[in-house]
């Protein structure tokens, strides 16, 4: 009896333990939402319409415009968004698509799917698909279109080069969108414009994702694709209208990451280590996270952020190019940050505490 006691004990104090453990955590990310926010979504279910209607297609008609775009398709799920736009480019069968290899590996797996190519390419100071790549895979007849994704917030410093490649371009904003370079905002180089809502993006949904265009052939494959599935596919209301919220407030949003952001930036400087953005004094980034490059064992930097209860991820775990740490012949700009970069928690909910504990962190780590 007595022993059953003190299992249960145990249990309970091992369970209170581990909230406050979790509680003094400083998180790699949440959502940008507050209880406000949630009215737009009770509103939705008054109305009792929580199906995709009338706020889907208004934040599909605020993002297009917000990314310069015309109009095209907000789906549910962010692989068939991704699948619908790769079939709007209308390929011949067994063409390659070029993409860098800080991709996610969700690409490699539609692509083959789809039945194409894939032809990964090193990356340029950016972090962006390097163009000599692409050209090559080009001249052997094999590359049709290309995906540009901008992975940590980074952004391209120039649109030409791609352009003169004269394939059709997917470009991913899920990471980089309200980073700029100069003249450039994110979303201004794809001939589809696509962007995921998850948990952890700029603007979060709690999942979905939207295909856009400026050209109408564009839209009108893109809408072609969608109709077939429309009744299940869609994004629903009460995904749109958390979408709508966050969009409309979206300037305030990125003004405190950048003010994060450079807090952090600042701090690294007064240290070792080294930021894995450029310090290209036309670049302003969105501020998606801190992304550090560790000279020391990645492991032991690690170790450090979580004795500060910072919970921190190693940036290209999910990349496609995870595997290929080791080829320095095929991708010597890549493996690099690929196996030594380090994404710190940043986003408008942090405390100031919290910002002064990860600002101590980065003073000290290389």
């Amino acid at each position: 009896m007595y022993s059953f006691i003190l299992k249960q004990i145990n249990e309970y104090l091992f369970l209170l333990c581990y909230i406050i453990i979790m509680a003094l955590t400083i998180r790699f990310t949440k959502p940008t939402l507050i209880r406000k926010d949630m009215d737009a979504v009770l509103q939705t279910m008054v109305d009792e319409k929580i199906g995709p209607g009338e706020r889907k297609r208004e934040f599909l008609k605020l993002f297009s415009s917000f990314i310069g775009s015309k109009d095209g398709i907000a789906l549910r799920s962010f692989v068939d968004t991704l699948i619908y736009s790769i079939s709007a480019l209308n390929l011949e069968k067994e063409s390659a698509i070029a993409l860098s290899v800080y991709s996610p590996k969700i690409y490699e797996y539609v692509i083959k799917r789809m039945g194409y190519e894939l032809y990964l390419t090193d990356v340029d100071e950016y972090g962006l698909p390097l163009i000599e790549d692409v050209q090559n895979g080009m001249e052997s007849n094999r590359v049709k279109a290309l995906i540009v994704f901008s992975p940590l917030g980074s952004m391209y410093k120039e649109m030409e080069s791609y352009k003169e490649l004269q394939i059709p371009i997917i470009e991913d904003v899920t990471e980089s969108l309200c980073s700029e370079f100069g003249d450039l905002k994110a979303g201004m180089l794809g001939d589809i414009v696509i962007c995921s809502f998850e948990e952890d993006g700029i603007i979060s949904t709690a999942g979905g994702a939207i295909a856009v265009s400026r050209k109408d052939e564009y839209i009108e494959a893109l809408k072609k694709e969608a109709e077939k599935t429309r009744r299940y596919n869609d994004l629903p209301d009460m995904n749109a209208s958390l979408g709508i919220v966050q969009l409309v407030k979206i300037d305030s949003t990125i003004e405190r990451r950048r003010e994060i952001f450079k807090a952090f930036q600042q701090s690294l400087q007064k240290g070792e280590g080294k930021s894995f953005l450029t310090g290209n004094i036309n670049f302003n980034p969105n501020g998606f996270t801190f992304p550090v490059m560790i000279e020391t064992r990645i492991d032991e930097a690690i170790a450090f952020a979580e004795k500060y209860g910072i919970e921190v991820k190693r940036s290209f775990s999910q990349s496609i190019g995870n595997r290929y740490q080791e080829k320095y012949d095929r991708y010597p700009n890549a493996v690099g940050p690929l196996s030594r970069c380090l994404s710190f928690p940043l986003y408008p909910f942090l405390k100031s505490t919290d910002v002064d504990t990860i600002e101590k962190v980065l003073r000290h780590i290389s």
